[in-house]
């Protein structure tokens, strides 16, 4: 029998598992070209991203001009949707040592979900593109249970544990992510966090209000082992 301490272990998408700054800079400086604005630099979209589209377009067009109208955003949205599903891996890939640390996480017979505020379909279809849809037992959107669910809410992570069948309250599960919106949810649902602190982090990684940090994915299996011990729930 296994000695792990997690059954489950959910994943945010953006800045936690896939590093796709290069392809949402894409998309989001596409948008706003529409609008005449100046292409902002891809290591720049890095501090816009968090939250969903909606919120990096909204942060891209603040920082680039004045504010446009709500029909306008609309359809700015659609167009950066359109351009990102179109190009939606072209430079994505996983963090160094993803693959290994999805290897070792199976290897202990673990559930593996991805939990995002992307859109569900953009997130199946990264992972189709990318051939790592049969790592996760799950993937759940932004969109999936309908609005106002995402994250920080916690309903999206409450979904992952009635997907995988276990009870809210004696759930060995724990979440991954990058910003406040990974930890705040966790929390909510009464799960520890790991904060990846090479993601699009909002606050300094130390201050995001996560259980642990790592710097690499060769530190988040012992992350998980000290967590387990450490009896943090």
């Amino acid at each position: 029998m296994s000695t792990f301490p997690f059954d489950i272990v959910g994943f945010d998408l953006d800045g936690t598992l896939l590093d796709s700054h290069g392809d949402l800079a894409a998309a989001v400086n596409h948008a706003i070209s529409k609008e005449g604005r100046q292409a902002i630099p891809s290591s720049e979209v890095r501090d816009l991203i968090g939250g969903g589209a909606k919120k990096m377009l909204a942060r891209a067009l603040e920082v680039t001009g004045e504010p446009v109208s709500d029909a306008r955003f609309d359809e700015l949205h659609r167009i950066l949707l359109d351009f990102y599903e179109a190009n939606i891996a072209v430079e994505t890939r996983l963090f160094p040592g993803g693959l290994e640390m999805l290897d070792g996480l199976a290897a202990r017979g673990v559930k593996i979900a991805v939990v995002t505020n992307k859109l569900e379909r953009f997130a199946v279809r990264i992972f189709d593109e990318l051939g790592l849809s049969d790592r996760f037992f799950t993937v759940i959107g932004g969109d999936t249970l309908g609005p106002g669910k995402a994250k920080p809410n916690p309903d999206l992570i409450y979904e992952m544990l009635d997907r995988a069948g276990v009870s809210r309250q004696k759930a060995r599960a724990v979440y991954v992510g990058d910003t406040t919106y990974d930890t705040g949810a966790a929390a909510a649902a009464g799960l520890p966090c790991v904060a990846v602190s090479f993601g699009f982090c909002d606050k300094p990684p130390r201050e995001l209000g996560a259980n642990a940090v790592i710097d690499h994915f060769d530190q988040l299996i012992p992350a998980l082992d000290y967590l387990g011990t450490a009896s943090v729930r």
